[in-house]
């Protein structure tokens, strides 16, 4: 099941987004609290974690440059009334923000901005198993070669084969006919 983790000092605002996402089948853990989120972050897999811009103990951009580090996966919004350019850069290029939304919101904004984010995360872990598949495909390969290039050095000739017009393999004593 797709874990979303939404960090904002207002338990209101928490209560609101917890209503709007539960019914797509989502597992949302809501935190007031950013050092109970950050334990929260050593527990479950988030594929999405959204935080608030300006919280009392920590800003968003702060708490999910620490997210970033335990999740490196999980992709990253910020959810904030005050939407300011500079803000949104800096949550950008600090945290790898993939999204800044706006307090208050649109609904439907706000389930397709994450519906986007869980697309992007199910398409980065694919991407990261297909690599792995490629890798061991490689690994699996360059042993092949080297057990070539051993039949080779021992049977010289041993690798090469030979076709007759028709593509029929021939072998030593056969002749093109």
């Amino acid at each position: 099941m797709i874990k979303i983790q939404l960090v904002d000092d207002e338990a209101n605002i928490l209560s609101a987004l917890k209503r709007l996402l539960r019914p797509q089948g989502w597992e949302i853990h809501g935190f007031t609290d950013v050092e109970e989120a950050l334990g929260s972050l050593r527990e479950h897999n988030y594929a999405v974690i959204i935080s608030d811009y300006q919280m009392p103990t920590a800003d968003g951009v702060t708490y999910l440059q620490f997210a970033k580090q335990r999740q490196p996966d999980a992709v990253r919004l910020v959810l904030s009334a005050h939407g300011d350019r500079n803000s949104m850069i800096k949550a950008i290029n600090q945290a790898e923000v993939y999204r800044f939304l706006s307090k208050p919101w649109d609904e439907h904004e706000i389930v397709a901005a994450i519906k986007s984010a869980i697309d992007l995360h199910l398409l980065r872990a694919e991407n990261r198993h297909l690599l792995k598949q490629v890798q061991h495909q490689q690994t699996l390969i360059r042993a092949r070669e080297q057990e070539l290039l051993r039949l080779e050095q021992e049977n010289p000739g041993i690798t090469r084969v030979m076709r007759d017009d028709d593509g029929s393999v021939l072998l030593d004593d056969d002749e093109p006919r």
